[in-house]
């Protein structure tokens, strides 16, 4: 086991927690730990991260193994500023990946670029020739990452599988004394991971659903046709970016996603398929909505949000699937959200967590 540091700051200020100087000393001690080739965690406006040294295999190698994750799923590298690309990226991005980035940089967006041969660890690329990359919105990322000099590989930090951690409790409970230090600022903002983009064959293409929505996407670039993923299957081989291929997100107990267009006819039918389950022995669980919840009965009712305010979802829905871990419950029933917007990404997590498992009624 490893002691695991943890520094508690909610800003580059140190704002909430001690002063300015103490938040400058947590910084520089944890992008010393980096350069030294340790794993640690870090607050971005999407998720928590697990960051290391992105140039050096020992160090990203313990991101896979403190995570458990599969060595072919890549990883995204985050850096502080544009000019940092010139040093890993083949070439200049295509003109269209250069509008998205000037339009939504910092903020959640990855994009695809094709990879300078040996310029990261190939731990990084899972042996892609393309790598993906972006500039977090959150002033503790960017301190974290110009204090320690050097592009930073960050999946989510959580154990893999798991549901992403938005506050830094979440990546103690998965990774506390498997990782070198965890940066504690504060819940995170968006909720849900970046948008991964890439551009190929005269368009841009959405891998990944994410913080900045397919709309929006389509408003920087009305001349350029934007694509979304298949919802349908998973591909085969190595994936292009993270969260294409392998199941994601899950509670511990099995969980299903219910779609329909009469919330009170949904509401009968997990009523029913609630009650058979208890009568099996299964403790159990409904994800819903503020608007909702009265709807509902069952050992743990939990919303993640107000439908009328969709970023609630997405910034709720990860300590909400937490969440009824901490309720014991082994069986869940998921309302699904309009599929529109940041519910794209919402409906996309919820899909996966539920190992695509989904009731219409």
């Amino acid at each position: 086991m490893t002691t695991t540091k943890l520094w508690q700051i909610h800003d580059e200020a140190g704002t909430g927690t001690g002063t300015r100087e103490t938040a400058d000393k947590a910084i520089a001690e944890a992008a010393g730990l980096l350069v030294q080739g340790e794993t640690v965690a870090f607050p971005t406006e999407t998720v928590y991260g697990l960051g290391a040294n992105a140039t050096n295999s020992a160090a990203v190698e313990g991101i896979y193994r403190a995570k458990g994750r599969p060595s072919d799923n890549p990883l995204i590298v985050h850096i502080a500023d544009r000019s940092q690309m010139d040093a890993f990226a083949e070439g200049t991005p295509a003109e269209p990946l250069r509008r998205l980035m000037d339009a939504f940089w910092p903020g959640p967006l990855t994009v695809i670029v094709p990879v300078r041969a040996s310029a990261v660890s190939p731990l990084v690329t899972a042996g892609l020739s393309t790598v993906g990359v972006r500039i977090p919105d959150h002033p503790v990322a960017l301190a974290l990452l110009r204090a320690a000099g050097c592009p930073v590989a960050a999946p989510s930090a959580n154990s893999s599988g798991r549901p992403s951690p938005t506050m830094a409790e979440h990546v103690a409970d998965d990774l506390g004394g498997r990782i070198g230090g965890i940066v504690d600022g504060g819940p995170t903002g968006v909720g849900v991971e970046s948008t991964v983009v890439e551009w190929a064959s005269g368009a841009v293409y959405i891998l990944r659903p994410g913080g900045v929505t397919a709309e929006q996407l389509r408003e920087a670039l009305p001349d350029v046709p934007v694509r979304e993923p298949v919802r349908t299957g998973e591909p085969a081989g190595t994936p292009r970016a993270p969260g294409m291929k392998y199941a994601h997100y899950a509670p511990k107990g099995s969980m299903r996603v219910v779609l329909g267009d009469d919330p009170e006819a949904v509401a009968e039918w997990m009523r029913r398929d609630l009650d058979a389950a208890k009568a099996r022995g299964e403790r159990t669980g409904v994800l819903t909505y503020d608007e909702r919840r009265g709807l509902h009965h069952a050992d743990a009712v939990i919303s993640s949000g107000r439908l009328a305010e969709p970023e609630t979802i997405a910034r709720g829905l990860y300590a909400a699937l937490r969440q009824f871990d901490r309720e014991g419950a082994t069986y869940i029933l998921a309302e699904g959200c309009p599929d529109t917007g940041i519910g794209r990404a919402v409906m996309n997590r919820l899909l996966k967590a539920a190992g695509q498992e989904v009731i219409r009624v």
